[in-house]
């Protein structure tokens, strides 16, 4: 049975709507992404799926004891709240009794008078008249499984682990159906692969949206395509999507050419004049006519951003020596004896954690902030354009063609006489959105704006901050395709793994404590190599275990140790077979998770009965639960082994 059904769903915001009559049926251990560009209405049909906005045409039809939750696009703002409270919240009225019961025992822990110890009992038996206990269990729980410190106030976290406070508070319902807008942006590929991992072991449904492509490829067990106001639906993964999209774009372009060649002709018909009119029947004349309404209605593919650089000059060879950089922020370090070497036309990513330093070393390297040690010498001629994640160049008062045309109307671009608005169309602005204000633009338009603005400036050094947070995926391969082509020098911080794959050529990586390690590739090969330590490392740590296995063996063997044994630690009989056994056991198990993702990608799918789409995936998910269960057993047997042998 379908955990949600959405019918002929229609939402009009203006002319043309929306959505438009669009149809929707998520089954139970669903993994759907939704994709589309930005302003097609991504945001509003997840708030039709979580009810919190009103159709104005169709049905939702969903059971009144399923329990949706929705992540928000943005983190949640700043408040002075305690991570406690915060995810209580998400419980509605009983969260309130738990906030009030777990201040009022901090308070009781500091002032245990009569007043404050009859407060806690009042409500502790409302508590227990709610049957409420079970839900603070799911609180600590939660807390618990996302590794988040309860006392902690909001407002001292970064926008990751705000992101993170928003998911515990979205997941502490044990939802049927959990809702997530672009749930990768603000977070670090370790808390993105976190993430992954967190939202593979949960056991409902998932619909998401999100432009992040390798988190998609990971997560999504189907596309679902908004386009124009329609839904479509691509079942298997997200390459296949790529393929049938672009099947259908050219069906769709064959028709339309058809189409438009027919109109033409009873065009021509209708007015020649005289000889027309001997022959003109009126069936033809009615058919003509609503050729033209056909063809008024029409809702055309929305284009690609028309992205192009304003050359600078021709920087130095050398663009920045490093030397011995040293610099720490209260006693943390940040860049330990750093040194580097960026060359003309070097594209380098920066790869870290949030709160790393990356923005920091920026700052350096553009000498905006002075080094504790070390020197940065910056060579000739440099012309530094700054795409700044937070916009603070934007003014959100300013409407969006002063914000770029900063007053004037015609603008040269590349060298050529430009009017602002023909400009603004390159990046997907249409002439009545020009004088909008720039606080109402969507995340994703006020990036895209941001962009226009940024492109104007002459450069042969761009730094591009966070640049893919809420662009969709075509503007980001626009995007790729001007920084690969790009003459001059980039630094680029991103957490998108593809999009550092596709643009960046050299790579800086922070360990932690200051130390940074140079990489020539993408994310990919920095992966990889990181890969290959770790498994050098453990085949390091097993030859170690098999000498000193050895060495134990031969000493036992001598008359010292027969007269004076050695005690041990040993697993026990019973977990010895089992650590030899897992191997084989997820070695087994992967093997079916692959035949079941196999089966679950299949092109015909989801026409088949809801029985069979729901037994696929509850397999497909215990699968995947029982794997994780015995990664983790695996890694608690080895650390015992090792624990004994030391």
């Amino acid at each position: 049975m379908s955990i949600l059904q959405l019918k002929n769903i229609t939402v009009i915001y203006g002319d043309p709507p929306l959505l438009d009559g669009v149809e929707l049926v998520v089954q139970p251990g669903e993994r759907v992404c939704l994709v589309g560009r930005n302003g097609s209405g991504k945001s509003t049909l997840m708030k039709v799926i979580a009810g919190d906005v009103i159709a104005d045409d169709g049905q939702r039809i969903v059971d009144s004891k399923t329990i949706i939750a929705r992540l928000e696009q943005d983190p949640p703002q700043t408040t002075d709240i305690t991570l406690y409270n915060y995810v209580a919240e998400g419980l509605a009225d009983v969260g309130k009794i738990i906030q009030n019961f777990h201040r009022q025992t901090q308070v009781v822990t500091e002032d245990p008078s009569d007043k404050n110890l009859a407060r806690l009992e009042a409500l502790q038996a409302e508590l227990d008249a709610r049957d409420a206990w079970q839900a603070e269990q799911q609180i600590a729980q939660t807390l618990t499984m996302l590794k988040l410190d309860p006392d902690v106030s909001l407002s001292t976290l970064s926008g990751g682990w705000r992101r993170k406070a928003a998911l515990a508070r979205a997941l502490v319902r044990s939802p049927d159906l959990l809702l997530l807008d672009e749930p990768t942006n603000h977070l670090d590929i370790e808390m993105i692969r976190w993430l992954e991992q967190s939202l593979k072991n949960f056991q409902g449904a998932i619909v998401f949206v999100s432009h992040d492509r390798a988190f998609i490829r990971a997560m999504a067990t189907r596309i679902v395509d908004l386009d124009r106001g329609g839904l479509t639906s691509y079942p298997g993964n997200y390459d296949s999507y790529l393929e049938k999209k672009q099947q259908d774009l050219e069906i769709e372009s064959a028709h339309n050419a058809e189409f438009d060649r027919k109109l033409a002709l009873e065009e021509t018909w209708i007015r020649q004049g005289i000889k027309a009119r001997r022959t003109r029947n009126e069936g033809r004349v009615r058919a003509l006519k609503k050729l033209r309404e056909e063809r008024k209605a029409r809702r055309s593919v929305q284009g690609n951003v028309a992205v192009s650089q304003h050359q600078g000059s021709r920087s130095g060879k050398m663009v920045f020596e490093v030397e011995s950089l040293s610099y720490s922020i209260e006693q943390k370090p940040i860049v330990k004896g750093l040194d580097l070497h960026v060359l003309r036309g070097d594209k380098l990513a920066l790869i870290g954690p949030n709160g790393s330093g990356k923005s920091t070393l920026i700052r350096l390297l553009l000498g905006q902030l002075e080094a504790d040690e070390g020197q940065v010498r910056r060579g000739t001629n440099l012309e530094v354009a700054y795409f700044d994640q937070h916009r603070f160049g934007l003014d959100l008062e300013q409407t969006v063609i002063d914000a770029v045309g900063d007053g004037k109307r015609d603008l040269t671009v590349n060298g050529h006489p430009r009017h602002v608005i023909s400009y603004l169309q390159d990046y997907l602005f249409e002439p009545e959105r020009v004088n909008a204000p720039v606080k109402s633009l969507s995340g994703g338009e006020k990036n895209r704006l941001m962009l226009a603005k940024l492109m104007l400036q002459p450069s042969n050094v761009l730094v591009l901050d966070e640049p893919t947070n809420d662009l969709d995926v075509e503007t980001l391969e626009m995007l790729e395709t001007l920084l690969a082509n790009y003459a001059g020098t980039l630094l680029l911080v991103s957490h998108d793994r593809e999009f550092v794959d596709n643009v960046a050529n050299l790579c800086l990586v922070f360990e932690g404590e200051g130390k940074l390690q140079e990489f020539v590739g993408g994310f990919s090969d920095i992966a990889q190599w990181y890969a290959e330590q770790e498994k050098a490392r453990i085949k390091e740590e097993k030859n170690a275990q098999v000498q000193q296995s050895s060495e134990t063996k031969s000493a036992d063997n001598s008359p010292k140790s027969k007269s004076s044994p050695r005690k041990t630690k040993k697993l026990s009989y019973k977990d010895q077979r089992e650590l030899e056994s897992l191997p084989l056991d997820i070695e087994r198990l992967e093997a079916q998770l692959a035949e079941a993702q196999e089966v679950v990608n299949a092109p015909d799918f989801f026409s088949k009965e809801q029985a069979t789409i729901s037994a696929a995936l509850e397999h497909m998910n215990n699968i995947e639960s029982t794997l994780s269960q015995k990664y983790a057993r695996w890694d608690e047997l080895e650390s015992m082994l090792k624990d004994a042998q030391q």
